[in-house]
């Protein structure tokens, strides 16, 4: 992306960090927010690598990629808003498809642009982010919207109670007491990113966006 000094700079107490698995694109991405303004405070290549630099700066806005080297842009979505749940989620990607956008809105994704926008659409649409308002490609707001107005409008049917492992549940007792997931870790002789990995399978089967909601969930249902 290249830069255009026309355009006026971003406040520069905007944090951003930027995941992407093409060092190329994601030093680019980097390398054009710092110059219009941003605070680049981390970049990362993937889904493991974004959550451990979210929980270490807590960055205001995530520029997220949906297609990375350890999975999908939805799920690095919620992992990041599960250690950072300040944060906003910017997607950046070259796919429009229907599947990809509403995984990344249903994931907790603020906008979608598609990488063939505009160094200028980036930039506007990172400072919106930063203050909770949704940004999206033109027409994919519609998708959107119109799925929403499609559930909405859906007659509801009962969902099966989610079932978790023995595993996740005990998991999800120590959570709920306030240990991390490495005292986890510890206390079950596993290490603490397969405990992460439970974290995150029960958040997705229990449609929730972090560990505060995951905590509240377990205290109601009298998991202590």
């Amino acid at each position: 992306m290249g830069t255009d000094a026309a355009t006026d700079s971003a406040d520069a107490s905007v944090t951003v960090m930027v995941v992407d698995d093409h060092p190329m694109w994601r030093d680019g991405v980097a390398r054009d927010l710092d110059a219009r303004g941003f605070r680049v405070v981390a970049t990362a290549d993937g889904v493991r690598s974004a959550t451990a630099r979210a929980r270490a700066t807590s960055p205001q806005v995530v520029v997220m990629d949906m297609d990375l080297g350890d999975g999908t842009g939805a799920e690095g979505t919620a992992s990041v808003l599960a250690v950072s749940p300040d944060s906003r989620v910017l997607v950046l990607s070259a796919s429009a498809e229907r599947d990809d956008v509403l995984g990344a809105v249903k994931a907790g994704a603020t906008g979608y642009l598609v990488k063939s926008a505009s160094i200028d659409d980036l930039v506007s649409a990172v400072q919106a982010t930063s203050r909770g308002d949704a940004v999206f490609t033109p027409g994919l707001a519609g998708l959107v919207l119109g799925e929403y107005r499609r559930m909405a409008a859906a007659p509801t049917a009962a969902e099966p109670p989610p079932v978790l492992t023995e595993r996740e549940t005990e998991v999800l007792r120590m959570v709920a007491k306030g240990l991390s997931a490495k005292q986890i870790g510890t206390r079950l002789s596993i290490s603490h990113r397969t405990v992460e990995n439970h974290v995150q399978a029960t958040l997705r089967k229990l449609h929730l966006a972090n560990r505060v909601e995951l905590t509240r969930w377990a205290l109601e249902q009298g998991l202590q």
